[in-house]
């Protein structure tokens, strides 16, 4: 399912009084998946995400489907839920999520050629799964979730405390927000930032929050946090993975082809390669539930912890 062409805001904002490009524009982020996407897929496998190691030794594609079960078993993902998952790559998530809990998915992403890939795998499997060309920022669903997915995907948005207001209207009373994504360490200097996260930011076309910041806006639309992990040790081996393939001559020809953003793009491997070694960059888990009724309370102040998963007691 493909809905309608997408009409992508301007890339330049007011930022302290001067006209500025976004890093994270929709339309060179659209065109780049519709490129390498295909690419991707044939290097990666299904899924379009950091892999987690456990063990060590585990292969790049067994430590990626880890990374999702691993946020599925801390959700709790119900049997036969309805999932969005926002942001949804070539739909490995939410093929995973159909196999294994019998879910009902509809994933959403702003490729046209990532919907093409995903719809096509899910007749291969025939999942009961859809995808749709949408927006994020300007979903149009009227039905409600049990669950909301997202990997990888929020730091690509501009206007975060408005997509989280947004999403939260769409998941049930009692459903589930379930994330990961890049964040940036709190309390980094100027200098800091500019050395370690501005090169990550052009070449990969994200804009990085702390991880408060997505847990201010969660709360602030009745889901509790119940819980938080910091990945970052355990997903830094897919930037040693990712610096070893493109040492290959072929994709910086590709690149070149293609122009300016995706040579820039090649070159910001190296930067989360430094990104992860300096711990100024960190991935982040959270998993949060919409409140029965709502209260505004807050949740429980859990402790950030690298390498363990900090949740709330049933």
């Amino acid at each position: 399912m493909v809905g309608n062409t997408i009409r992508f805001p301007n890339p330049r904002v007011q930022i302290e009084g001067c006209l500025r490009n976004l890093t994270n524009d929709k339309k060179k982020i659209s065109e780049h998946y519709d490129v390498v996407s295909p690419y991707y897929y044939k290097l990666w496998g299904e899924h379009l995400h950091h892999g987690y190691w456990i063990r060590g030794d585990e292969t790049k594609e067994q430590a990626q489907q880890q990374l999702i079960e691993h946020l599925a078993r801390l959700a709790k993902i119900p049997r036969e839920a309805k999932v969005l998952d926002v942001g949804c790559g070539y739909g490995g998530s939410s093929l995973y999520l159909c196999r294994h809990f019998g879910a009902v998915t509809t994933g959403i992403t702003i490729s046209e050629v990532q919907v093409r890939m995903a719809t096509e795998a899910a007749e291969r499997e025939r999942a009961n799964a859809r995808f749709c060309l949408m927006d994020a920022e300007a979903m149009t669903f009227t039905e409600p979730f049990d669950v909301l997915w997202s990997v990888e995907s929020i730091s690509h948005y501009h206007d975060r405390r408005t997509f989280f207001a947004e999403a939260a209207k769409l998941l049930k009373p009692g459903g589930v927000f379930a994330l990961t994504d890049w964040f940036k360490k709190s309390g980094l200097s100027a200098t800091e930032a500019k050395k370690y996260i501005e090169p990550i930011e052009k070449g990969m076309f994200v804009r990085l929050e702390e991880t408060g910041e997505y847990e201010e806006f969660l709360r602030a639309n009745d889901l509790e946090i119940v819980c938080r992990e910091d990945l970052t040790k355990h997903c830094a081996r897919t930037w040693d993975i990712s610096v070893e393939i493109i040492a290959d001559p072929s994709f910086w020809v590709l690149a070149a082809k293609y122009g300016t953003d995706f040579v820039r793009n090649l070159k910001a491997f190296q930067a989360m390669r430094a990104g992860f070694a300096s711990e100024a960059f960190v991935y982040g888990l959270l998993v949060a539930r919409k409140c029965e009724v709502p209260s505004r309370a807050a949740s429980a102040d859990l402790p950030f912890r690298s390498g363990r998963a900090d949740c709330l007691a049933e």
